[in-house]
């Protein structure tokens, strides 16, 4: 319940910054996290976590491998989330800086990066910086996850971030509607070739 009330006076702070009133549910939290391998070390970079909602899935899945990067630009997010998960590497800056936070942690690439970002409260500009900081962060065998609400997919902002997602990439797999969620979403799953 703390979260959830974190959240929620965060959003009514800064609707467009937080993008939602209430975080994701755990059953939206799997598909998010599906494209994790189950072996190895993973590099994950999770984009805009909020209060941890696909963070404890992303964690579960690790289960203690590999390396997890939590980039959130609101700070009393990110002292929930240092609290909460403390084998979670939180870095407070943008997700434009994704490429460099995984540099200076002398990590080359993501094999996956999820995003719970409110793409459809962007601007086109900040779509395509982000976009591009997530296509220069990747494997070339990466996958790239993120979602959209059902109510708002048909919306012009959501439309051209979906566009633009499959100019980006080679493929883009929309997943099924997750009811359970408030308010009902789905995820996009979406891999590609460097050209």
């Amino acid at each position: 319940m703390r979260e959830t009330g974190l959240f929620i006076s965060e959003f009514f702070r800064n609707p467009r910054r937080t993008g939602a009133v209430a975080p994701s549910s755990a059953r939206m939290a799997r598909p998010m996290a599906r494209s994790i391998a189950e072996h190895n070390a993973p590099v994950v970079v999770e984009l805009g976590p909020g209060t941890g909602a696909f963070t404890t899935e992303i964690q579960r899945q690790l289960g203690g491998r590999g390396h997890h990067i939590a980039v959130e630009v609101n700070e009393r997010f990110a002292a929930l989330l240092h609290d909460r998960f403390p084998d979670v590497d939180v870095a407070v800056d943008r997700a434009e800086e994704t490429p460099n936070l995984l540099a200076a942690r002398g990590l080359a690439a993501a094999d996956v990066i999820v995003s719970g970002l409110p793409w459809a409260a962007y601007p086109r500009q900040t779509q395509l910086e982000i976009l591009g900081s997530i296509c220069d962060s990747l494997t070339a065998e990466g996958t790239f996850v993120t979602f959209a609400y059902l109510h708002a997919a048909w919306a012009p902002p959501a439309r051209r971030f979906r566009a633009l997602l499959e100019e980006s990439f080679g493929e883009v797999i929309v997943g099924r509607t997750v009811w359970a969620n408030l308010p009902p979403a789905f995820a996009y799953t979406a891999r590609w070739v460097r050209r």
